[in-house]
């Protein structure tokens, strides 16, 4: 089993950066696909990207990429995510998760961080 935390988030003006981070306890993490969710009020919770076991693959929701980068350290058993150029529509609640496989499904992650709050205004 694995409990995810995650922190990093605050209010920022648009075009700065955050960097989001959750930190899993127990020694599996390396065996888990480790993904970015983001829910904004009103809306459903919508995927926003991936990092594979290996850290060798990514993938990125198109309105976020060239803007945001996933990345792990397995030895801190954290998973990053660098958001630069932020925009007022990236205002949400950002979750991280874990899954067993490659997925932009939130019904094939089995574990999830509590959320953790990004407002950007213009």
């Amino acid at each position: 089993q694995v409990q995810l935390v995650g922190s990093g988030g605050g209010s920022v003006q648009a075009g700065d950066s955050l960097r989001l981070s959750c930190a899993a306890s127990g020694r599996t993490f390396s065996s888990y696909v480790m993904g970015w969710f983001r829910q904004a009020p009103g809306k459903e919770r919508e995927f926003v990207t991936y990092i594979t076991r290996s850290g060798a693959n990514t993938y990125y929701v198109d309105s976020v990429k060239g803007r945001f980068t996933i990345s792990r350290d397995d030895a801190k058993n954290t998973v990053y995510l660098q958001m630069n150029s932020l925009k007022p529509e990236d205002t949400a609640v950002y979750y991280c998760a874990a899954s067993s496989r490659p997925s932009i499904s939130t019904r094939n992650y089995d574990y999830w961080g509590q959320g953790t709050q990004v407002t950007v205004s213009s």
